[in-house]
């Protein structure tokens, strides 16, 4: 291989790397935009390992828009993992929206994982939430007045993004969930549910006033009642439960003293017949001891004669004393 091969495959080589390192088309269109730039910046991009193509249009779209971030700024977000992109838009709608932005805070809130862009456009236009969230599987929020009464309630809250508080800021749902307490709160302590029906304002007065936003990355600017509707009676629900809870209460009470009677006179029946047997017992051993007086010589025949006679005796006079008093309680009866 001659001299002039190896140094015209020098010179190629040589090309190459130039091109490779040197995006000649971004280089011109930067210096075009009066982006001062040199070949050395790319250079030192190739060995950060930053990519030229990503991070310089953001670049000149921003020197043009009249922001001046300097290359080495961009250059650290993109390695931290930021969109730079992203940070852009969101730059360049602040500026023109004439808010205070600078890239630190921008910075903070891409890397915080929020939207920039979006951000300053809620900021510019505020935001409406609806609460409850749609489809969060629930439509509203119930609430009980003092009276009993069920009301169903939707509310619409119009807030703004606050930039200074939105890294390490609660979102939506903290506030909607804050919204729904407030709103359950002010009805509960409503005297009836037709003083709600007749100033909804009620509870949004007593929800700004709470200072909800506190915290969060918004600022309520609002809270409307936006449907409101009549529900159940809880009220008479739960008495009626109750009740039917005393009345089941009651009736094992009651169930509990029928048993307890039920035992005992089965108690007192066991007695009874307990009492009957030793009476039969006792009957039993008469014979027997009058056997024995009979051979003892302490009874004769003459005495079992006169108290057999006055047993007969005491048996008439029993029965016609009966007769008596059954022929009374028949006279007192026919003359009521």
């Amino acid at each position: 291989m001659s001299d002039t091969a190896v140094l015209a495959i020098v010179i190629g080589a040589i090309v190459v790397l130039f091109f490779w390192l040197i995006p000649v088309r971004l280089w011109i269109a930067a210096l075009a935009s009066g982006v001062g730039i040199s070949p050395f910046a790319f250079i030192g991009m190739r060995l950060r390992k930053v990519n030229p193509r990503v991070i310089m249009p953001p670049l000149i779209t921003m020197r043009k828009a009249g922001l001046n971030i300097p290359l080495k700024q961009l250059e650290s977000h993109l390695l931290a993992g930021g969109n730079i992109h992203n940070v852009m838009r969101g730059l360049i709608s602040a500026n023109r929206a004439g808010m205070e932005l600078n890239f630190k805070r921008a910075r903070e809130i891409d890397l915080a994982g929020r939207n920039v862009s979006q951000a300053v456009n809620n900021t510019v236009l505020p935001k409406v939430i609806d609460a409850p969230e749609p489809g969060a599987g629930k439509d509203w929020f119930d609430a009980v007045a003092k009276d009993g009464i069920q009301l169903k309630v939707k509310a619409r809250i119009t807030v703004r993004v606050n930039l200074d508080r939105l890294v390490g800021g609660a979102t939506e749902n903290t506030v909607i969930a804050r919204v729904g307490e407030g709103i359950v709160s002010g009805i509960g302590s409503a005297a009836t549910y037709k003083e709600v029906l007749q100033n909804p304002d009620i509870i949004t007065r007593r929800l700004l006033e709470r200072g909800l936003d506190s915290g969060t990355a918004f600022d309520i600017l609002s809270i409307d009642i936006a449907d409101i509707d009549v529900g159940k009676n809880i009220g008479a629900a739960l008495q009626v439960s109750q009740a039917q809870a005393d009345k089941q209460i009651a009736q094992a009470r009651a169930e509990e003293k029928r048993t307890m009677a039920a035992a005992r006179e089965q108690e007192m029946r066991a007695l009874e017949e307990e009492m009957r047997a030793k009476v039969a017992e006792a009957r039993a051993e008469v014979p027997k001891a009058m056997a024995a007086a009979f051979r003892n010589g302490t009874l004769n025949i003459m005495d079992y004669y006169n108290l057999k006679n006055l047993m007969a005796d005491t048996e008439m006079r029993d029965s016609i004393a009966e007769g008596q008093s059954g022929s009374g309680r028949r006279q007192r009866s026919v003359g009521l």
